[in-house]
C-alpha cells in the first residue's frame, strides 16, 4: 500500500508519521529545500518537535503528479485556505485513489465546508471522507494515544478506512456518515476555543471556562442540526471532544490567540508571531455570516467577532454575555 500525505506542515508530517507504521508514505511539499531537509536528516524543522524523526517509510516529495499516480489512498493536510486549488489539481489529474482531507473550518468568502468544495470540483461525494477530531499533531507525531473519526456518505468506505488506518500505533479511528456535523463541529470548535482563550486570559476563573464550553457545544448543536448534521455527532469525538480539547489544551492555536488578545496584543502580532495557522481567526468571519443568514441566535460566535473584526472591547463582551436576558437553559417554555 502507498499513502500520499499533502501538505508538510505539523498535521501533515504527524499523519505521515503513523501511517509510516504500516504503509509507505509520499509526503508531498511544494517548498524543494523542505523536500530536502526532510528527506536527508528525517525530520521537519519547524513543524516537529527536535527529537522527532520520520522513519525510511517516509519520502518526501514536490512532484505531486509522481504522488497522484502511485497511491492507494491521498490524504490532504493543507489548511482551508489551500483546499480549493489541490482539489482542482486532483481533478485535472483524474486521480482514482480513495481521498481524505484533514483541513478544518470553511472556505473565505464562499462559507463552503471542505465536502461542500468537493461537491464543487468532483460533481459527487464518491470513496472519500473527512479525517476529523481531537487531536494535536505533536502528540500524534509523539506515538501519544489519540482517537479520531473518519466521516464519510457512504459508511462503508469510512469502515473499510478506519480499519487500515487504525493499525497504526495508539492511533484509534472510528467511522460514521455525518460528514456536515463533523465539519460544523471542526470548524465551530477553533471559534469557541478563541472565546475561552480570551476568559482565561483574562483571569475570569474555572466556572467561566466550564460555562463558556457548555454554551459553545450549545452553540455548535443549533448550527450542526440546522445544516443537516446529527445529534450524536455533536457528543462524539469531532463535537464534544474536539471543543474540550482544544479549548483547554495548551498546544491549541486558537486557545493562544485568545489568551494573547486577553494580554493586549494586536490580532495582526499575534497571528505574525504564530507562525502558523489559527483557522478559528477565519471561522469565526464565515460562521458569523451564516448565522446571520439562517437566523440562529450564537451570541458566543458574535462576540469572538465583534472583537476579531470590529475591535470590541473584551471586558464589554464579558459584560454583554453574562448580562444577555436570561432563559430556560433548553428552551423550554
Amino acid at each position: 500500500m502507498q499513502i500520499g500525505v499533502l501538505g508538510a506542515g505539523s498535521w501533515g508530517s504527524a499523519l505521515a508519521i503513523a501511517f509510516s507504521q504500516f504503509s509507505s508514505v509520499q509526503l508531498w511539499s511544494r517548498n524543494q529545500c523542505q523536500v530536502e531537509q526532510i528527506n536527508q536528516l528525517k525530520t521537519n524543522i519547524g513543524y516537529l518537535p527536535d527529537n522527532v524523526l520520520l522513519n525510511a517509510n517516509v519520502v518526501a516529495s514536490n512532484n505531486l503528479h509522481s504522488v497522484l499516480s502511485s497511491c492507494d489512498l491521498i490524504v490532504i493536510a493543507t489548511p482551508i485556505s489551500g483546499f480549493r486549488a489541490i482539489c482542482m489539481q486532483l481533478y485535472d489529474a483524474n486521480v482514482k485513489a480513495s481521498l481524505l482531507w484533514a483541513c478544518k473550518g470553511l472556505e473565505l468568502e464562499t462559507s463552503l465546508l471542505p465536502h461542500q468544495i468537493i461537491l464543487d470540483i468532483f460533481g459527487n461525494l464518491t470513496n472519500c471522507g473527512a479525517l476529523l477530531g481531537p487531536s494535536f499533531a505533536r502528540e500524534v507525531a509523539c506515538g501519544l494515544p489519540t482517537a479520531i473519526t473518519l466521516a464519510s456518505t457512504d459508511i462503508n468506505f469510512a469502515l473499510k478506512w478506519s480499519d487500515i488506518l487504525s493499525k497504526a500505533n495508539n492511533f484509534r479511528v472510528y467511522a460514521h456518515d455525518d460528514i456536515i456535523g463533523a465539519e460544523i463541529g471542526a470548524s465551530v470548535k477553533n471559534i469557541m476555543a478563541i472565546a475561552v482563550g480570551i476568559s482565561d486570559g483574562l483571569g475570569l476563573g474555572l466556572n467561566a471556562r466550564a460555562a463558556l464550553m457548555t454554551r459553545s457545544l450549545n452553540e455548535l448543536s443549533l448550527l450542526v442540526l440546522a445544516l443537516g448534521g446529527s445529534q450524536q455527532t455533536i457528543y462524539g469525538l469531532s463535537g464534544v471532544g474536539d471543543l474540550i480539547l482544544t479549548c483547554t489544551g495548551d498546544l491549541s492555536r486558537n486557545r493562544t490567540v485568545g489568551i494573547e488578545l486577553a494580554s493586549g496584543k494586536s490580532l495582526n502580532t499575534i497571528l505574525t508571531n504564530l507562525g502558523h495557522v489559527a483557522e478559528g481567526v477565519y471561522a469565526t468571519k464565515e460562521i458569523y455570516t451564516i448565522a446571520k443568514r439562517m437566523n440562529l441566535e450564537m451570541p458566543i460566535v458574535d462576540s469572538v467577532y465583534r472583537i476579531l473584526y470590529n475591535n470590541g472591547n473584551l471586558h464589554d463582551e464579558v459584560n454583554h454575555l453574562i448580562n444577555r436576558k436570561l432563559k430556560s437553559e433548553f428552551g423550554i417554555t
